[in-house]
């Protein structure tokens, strides 16, 4: 299913802007741990903190500000308190919840083992699917994507995801929601608990 946006050329993302504690971590863990490169560093002016961009291939960018006087992250408001399927996930409205970068699909155990060997836990490889939990343990012919979770020095989630199945007019079913119906929405929901307790391991 190919949809064109007829407003506007936009041909993806050109960067994501990201808040970080100590840029030095932040360089060392996107250059060293990820691999990376830093193509553009910037100090503000006014002594306003740093600005620096990451190639994460494509022509895309990741960027992080320091800034010098940005409070510190709250684990449920700026970013996600755990992992998918190890705890609760819900960020504040306006928040960022994760950052996935696309990876090939055949690679994932691969960059899992990876990712283990420099010192990074992740979650399970989870594969997303329509079912209730909406992951298998298994790979099936309703698998959309795969998943690959974990964290950057300052908690921020990140994901090594890889799309598994074009998608048709028939993946788009559901209402949107409005703020309305966040009122009482939390209670009917499943208790994170309950949720990590389903984990692939």
């Amino acid at each position: 299913m190919t949809r064109e946006n007829t407003e506007f050329a936009v041909t993806g993302i050109n960067h994501l802007a990201l808040v970080c504690s100590d840029m030095e971590r932040t360089v060392d863990f996107y250059t060293n741990v990820l691999g990376f490169p830093l193509i553009k560093t910037l100090d503000l002016p006014m002594n306003m903190g740093q600005h620096f961009f990451f190639d994460i291939g494509n022509g895309d960018s990741l960027a992080f500000f320091w800034f010098p006087n940005s409070p510190d992250a709250v684990a449920g408001v700026s970013s996600p308190g755990a992992m998918p399927m190890q705890g609760d996930i819900v960020t504040a409205v306006g928040s960022m919840n994760h950052v996935a970068f696309n990876v090939p699909a055949d690679k994932m155990e691969e960059y899992r083992d990876r990712l283990h060997a420099k010192g990074v836990k992740t979650t399970a490889i989870l594969n997303h699917d329509n079912s209730p939990l909406q992951v298998s343990k298994e790979m099936h012919p309703g698998v959309f994507v795969r998943s690959l979770y974990f964290q950057d020095p300052d908690g921020i989630l990140l994901e090594f995801a890889a799309w598994t199945k074009v998608f048709s007019e028939a993946d788009v079913t559901h209402k949107p929601a409005t703020a309305a119906d966040r009122e009482g929405y939390a209670s009917r929901a499943k208790a994170p608990d309950a949720v990590a307790a389903t984990s692939t391991g």
